[in-house]
């Protein structure tokens, strides 16, 4: 494949994405050639497109949840890469800054998350491209066993992680309940892993279609549009959630989460970003009372990225139900305009 076209698609303006093709350099020595095989659309994705994210830079290479095999290996390859192996890939990273020795490679003071890292014309990390050549630390091994489009569930899976994380869930060895506001591809992660912990997880959400899913996959929920979610969940959890993670990006789930909260030594989790930014009221003489914690969390550290391919790979976290539709690359602006359709779960296009 070396010194040959590949195929990738780019975002060029709002609404507007687009298959293009490009030449593979050199296989360098760290290096590995991949056949990447799915890309599934995240909300940056599809909100760039919506225009929600503009500040983000076009023309976009973008798409970063992405998995696929290796097919080709550079002499200074670990063995513990090779030839054949299913692989997802890691955001961009230098390795030497001080952020990257902690591991916290979202905070890489010098490789941009999204920036011109692999061209000096495209923005993003060219993961809707059916072939491409990257550094040996920016793959995590997966089993061989999981789909392509399972496979790109890792990058997701790993920001999951690291939220939940700061919450030491059962710390003390008490079962934490836990309330996750919104029911789309993200709450419905976070129940995942909440439960993987151990925790009593209780979903509230909108969304009819929704609604439904988190109640196939077997978690309790609180459809707002019948119940008031508050008193039904001071019904069952005497008082209240220990934890509320904030899975969607609006003021009124923020306003939601505030009213849930215990009533002492309670965490929020902010998880999801909204565009515009959604507002937040709050005393701040009640977080002082109260003790409330307002915990932010955004990105993976390296091991959030291992500990996600290990759950995927173990089959202890299946993500099968979140995938909604794939899509050939050759319809990538349909698989966009489904990605973004209220509702949708995980878009995955297929790119081999």
């Amino acid at each position: 494949m070396e010194d040959k076209n590949f195929r990738f698609a780019a975002l060029l303006e709002k609404g507007k994405v687009v298959v293009q093709e490009g030449n593979l350099p050199l296989l360098n020595n760290d290096e590995v050639l991949i056949k990447q095989e799915a890309c599934n659309i995240c909300t940056t994705d599809y909100q760039q497109w919506q225009g929600k994210r503009e500040h983000q830079g076009y023309p976009m290479a973008g798409g970063h949840e992405c998995s696929g095999l290796i097919i080709k290996k550079g002499e200074q390859v670990s063995n513990n890469i090779n030839i054949g192996d299913r692989i997802s890939v890691v955001y961009d990273y230098c390795g030497y800054c001080e952020n990257c020795k902690k591991g916290k490679i979202t905070d890489c003071k010098n490789v941009a998350q999204f920036g011109k890292n692999y061209s000096d014309k495209y923005y993003g990390i060219f993961g809707f491209a059916n072939y491409f050549i990257r550094k040996e630390k920016n793959v995590v091994k997966l089993n061989k066993s999981l789909s392509p489009t399972e496979g790109g569930f890792v990058e997701p899976l790993s920001s999951v992680i690291h939220g939940i994380k700061k919450l030491n869930i059962n710390d003390n060895n008490n079962v934490d309940n836990i309330v996750i506001i919104g029911a789309g591809t993200m709450g419905l992660l976070n129940a995942l892993v909440a439960k993987s912990y151990g925790a009593n997880v209780i979903i509230s959400e909108r969304n009819p279609k929704k609604v439904k899913k988190a109640r196939e996959m077997g978690f309790e929920v609180y459809d707002v549009n019948k119940v008031d979610p508050i008193k039904e969940i001071y019904k069952h959890i005497k008082n209240g959630p220990d934890v509320v993670i904030i899975a969607v990006g609006t003021e009124s789930a923020n306003d939601q989460a505030l009213k849930l909260i215990k009533e002492n030594d309670g965490k929020i989790l902010f998880f999801a970003a909204g565009y515009p930014a959604p507002g937040l009221s709050i005393d701040s003489n009640l977080i002082h009372y109260r003790e409330l914690s307002l915990i932010g969390t955004y990105g993976s550290t390296l091991q959030d990225f291992k500990d996600a391919a290990n759950l995927l790979s173990s089959k202890k976290i299946d993500v099968r139900p979140l995938i909604e539709e794939c899509y050939p690359l050759s319809r990538i602006q349909e698989a966009f305009e489904k990605a973004s359709t209220r509702g949708s779960y995980r878009v995955s296009v297929i790119l081999n």
